[in-house]
């Protein structure tokens, strides 16, 4: 009971946060508000039992990664233009995005996507560890997502220094 109400808070400030990161006007307060999804995901990942997931994803997204992009706002020197003739279209967008999550949320509750499978049991987690499992994987199966993963950030570094320096 009480897991499932630490849940349900968890999510409604994951969705809050998750609305305030589109709606935001100003950068800043975009990236702030990502930063606390991120950390709503991480503890999904303690509650699921994976605390090396939480750990990463709080140490690289919430930590690297929005630095990386605060900074990129502020080099790039964003200006906000607020108009008011936008706002047909984030009523219509905000329409649209609902029935999508309705519908997303349809088709996994009807689907198999969400039910366990695959061979490893808790138990084989539990005496091999998640650090071991998850590095095994990702440096055999899922070597070539994560070099192409690697080089899409350095090429996003790279495109922002070049963007920052024309403007010097």
């Amino acid at each position: 009971m009480l897991e499932t109400l630490f849940f349900v808070i968890i999510s409604l400030v994951a969705i809050v946060s998750a609305i305030l990161v589109v709606t935001c006007k100003n950068p800043i307060n975009s990236a702030l508000a990502l930063i606390m999804t991120f950390f709503c995901l991480a503890t999904y990942y303690v509650m699921m039992d994976a605390p090396f997931l939480a750990a990463v994803q709080v140490m690289v997204y919430a930590g690297a990664i929005m630095v990386l992009i605060v900074f990129t706002i502020m080099l790039l020197n964003i200006r906000v233009n607020a108009s008011k003739s936008q706002s047909h279209s984030v009523v219509l967008g905000s329409i649209i995005g609902f029935f999508t999550l309705i519908n997303g949320v349809f088709i996994i509750m009807k689907s198999r996507a969400a039910l366990p499978n695959g061979p490893l049991t808790g138990e084989i987690i539990r005496q091999q560890g998640h650090t071991e499992l998850i590095g095994r994987e990702m440096f055999t199966t899922f070597l070539l997502p994560f070099e192409i993963t690697s080089i899409l950030l350095l090429v996003a570094i790279v495109g922002a220094v070049i963007l920052a320096k024309k403007k010097i």
